[in-house]
C-alpha cells in the first residue's frame, strides 16, 4: 500500500534522512528538539518498508526509548529516497 502522503512535513522527512545518512543515532526527543516533529517512528517504518532502508533500532532505558541509525557498512549511494529527500540522494551519489 503505497501513498505519496506522509502525514509529516517535508522538512521532518528531509531531516530524518539527512540525520541517518550522516551516521547519527536519532530519537523521538531529538526530532522534537531539532524540527518540532512527532512522527519519527512512522517515518522510520516507511523508510524501512517502502524504501528498503536497513535502519537499525535499539530500545534503551526504563522508558524504552527507540534509537534509530543506519549501519556504517550501508552503501548510501544505493538507497532509494522519498521525494522530499531526493536532493540528499543526489548528494550521496544515488542514481
Amino acid at each position: 500500500m503505497s501513498s505519496n502522503h506522509w502525514h509529516s512535513r517535508q522538512t521532518q522527512i528531509f531531516w530524518c534522512c539527512k540525520a541517518l545518512l550522516e551516521g547519527r543515532k536519532i530519537t523521538h526527543k531529538t526530532e522534537i528538539r531539532e524540527v518540532n516533529g512527532w512522527r519519527l517512528g512512522a517515518m522510520v517504518h516507511r523508510l524501512k518498508d517502502e524504501f528498503g532502508w536497513p535502519i537499525r533500532t535499539e530500545y534503551r532505558g526504563a522508558e524504552n526509548y527507540a534509537y534509530y541509525w543506519l549501519p556504517e557498512s550501508v552503501d548510501r549511494s544505493k538507497l532509494n529516497f522519498p521525494k522530499s529527500a531526493l536532493a540528499l540522494g543526489a548528494e550521496w551519489g544515488a542514481a
